[in-house]
């Protein structure tokens, strides 16, 4: 068995590890106390290719795999969980909606702006009163003619008020639940549609998060995006690729954790000796070591399933359970390693464990993910 990356792979790598050590590791800390979306950063990533990874050549993307996105939002996230987090959302969320399931027009009017950063992309899946349970779903979409109206809010929209393009998910048939919900595709500016904020997150807090309001929004059926009725269907296939970036997004906390533990451990003194000298120290950093090696193992081993075509859901959520899980502990473990320095921001660490904790709620809570792996257990 192989596990080296591709040479493709290892560029994309070098290339982000390059950028993010002179446009992200100074002002990440920054971002976050002031809630600032680095937007100029985040259309320099689209220049890189790093927003449209899945996306063909012929609409302006990088045409490479869910390996090649793990391994970016891994090394974006090894210095900024925010800035990861956005580009695992644009990938692996809206516009891999829109590449997957879209017709010919949508990907030739949405794919080219998408995949170079020229506009973000945002997912409406989550309501105020339906999370997990998407069959709780409120939000409508009634058909009038050749139109649709909706009406509802869509909560907890990564990208919500920096985004131009959503994919909203509606009841069109409200009696037959999952069965009824279709994919609608809504534009910033129109009538109706609204974005609204959410400020004072744990973490993750450069990350634009927000409310997508829909107030008798009108959309010709050309914006209906895949079959009637088949929303949530295709919605279970893109949050398997998601649970996959989500486990990418962990590994690299985790990986940040690591290494600035292991960065101060050899600095710090106590008692005329480096603490990391003491075995207290030295096993808290093997541990976070062999947890990150395996989570990041079954990341790739889910991305690769995934490319090859063959079933990965339950890897995905294997794999995203894990290095979810992983991420707290390690950066739990970093804090610990800084001592009092730890619970300041003069150290990242304890952003990164603010940050880790979005990756066991996301993109299905450790929860779910424990629901779908043992689903499939039994059903042998």
């Amino acid at each position: 068995m192989d596990l080296t990356l591709p040479e493709s792979h290892r560029a994309l790598q070098a290339s982000l590890h390059d950028f993010c050590e002179e446009r992200v590791k100074p002002y990440a800390r920054q971002w976050d106390h002031e809630e600032t979306f680095p937007l100029e950063v985040v259309k320099a990533l689209g220049e890189l290719g790093a927003l449209g990874i899945l996306v063909k050549e012929e609409y302006g993307g990088a045409a490479m795999d869910s390996l090649a996105v793990a391994v970016a939002v891994e090394e974006i996230a090894r210095y900024d969980g925010s800035l990861a987090l956005t580009v695992a959302s644009h990938n692996g969320l809206g516009t891999s909606h829109i590449r997957v399931f879209g017709n010919d027009a949508q990907r030739k009017r949405y794919l080219p702006k998408l995949a170079t950063g020229e506009w973000l992309g945002g997912w409406g899946l989550t309501e105020p009163g339906s999370g997990s349970d998407a069959a709780a779903m409120k939000t409508t979409a009634v058909r009038r003619g050749d139109r649709w109206v909706l009406n509802g809010t869509k909560m907890f929209i990564t990208q919500a008020t920096v985004g131009q393009v959503f994919v909203v998910l509606a009841l069109t048939e409200p009696d037959r639940r999952q069965k009824g919900i279709t994919a609608f595709i809504v534009e910033k500016g129109t009538p109706g549609f609204s974005q609204r904020a959410i400020h004072g997150k744990l973490g993750m807090r450069s990350s634009d998060t927000g409310e997508l309001i829909l107030e008798n929004v009108e959309l010709p059926d050309s914006q209906r995006l895949g079959e009637l009725g088949m929303g949530f269907i295709n919605t279970l296939q893109v949050l398997d690729r998601g649970r996959i970036t989500i486990g990418a997004l962990a590994t690299g906390l985790a990986r940040g954790a690591l290494e600035e533990s292991a960065r101060y451990a050899k600095e710090r003194r106590a008692f005329g000796k480096p603490i990391g000298d003491f075995e207290a120290i030295r096993w808290m950093l093997a541990d976070i070591q062999t947890e990150l090696q395996a989570a990041r193992l079954l990341v790739h081993r889910a991305a690769v399933l995934a490319d090859r075509g063959r079933p990965y859901g339950r890897e995905a959520s294997i794999a995203k359970l894990f290095a979810s899980e992983v991420a707290t502990r390690a950066c739990n473990k970093a804090v610990q390693i800084h001592g009092g320095y730890g619970y300041t921001r003069e150290f990242p660490v304890e952003r990164y464990l603010r940050d880790a904790k979005l990756c066991e709620i996301g993109e299905g809570t450790s929860e779910v993910q424990r629901t779908v792996i043992s689903r499939e257990l039994l059903k042998a």
